[in-house]
């Protein structure tokens, strides 16, 4: 019950700051990281507080999960980059 708690203070804290400061600081931030199919351009400001917010509050209550899901994530990521690769270099010969 306490971690439960505590997240729930990490998330509303971290989404009304992100939600404050979101024209300032946050919106410019993400469009400058982000692709340009998913940059923000202002736009989905909720959205997008909502999914820095949970994740925020989760990597502060559980931070080896969320080590481990990236590296899960960057792990499936080569895989994927090495077959694509694989596969073109197949496609042209």
């Amino acid at each position: 019950m306490t971690i439960l708690l505590i997240w729930v203070i990490a998330f509303l804290l971290i989404a009304y700051f992100a939600n404050k400061r979101w024209d300032s600081s946050v919106s410019p931030g993400l469009d400058k990281m982000l692709p340009e199919v998913l940059k923000t351009q202002g736009e989905n400001r909720y959205l997008w507080v909502a999914a820095l917010a949970v994740m925020g509050a989760t990597t502060l209550v559980r931070p080896v999960d969320i080590l481990l899901v990236v590296i899960l994530l960057v792990i499936i990521g080569l895989i994927i980059a090495k077959l694509a690769n694989w596969a073109s270099n197949k496609a042209t010969h």
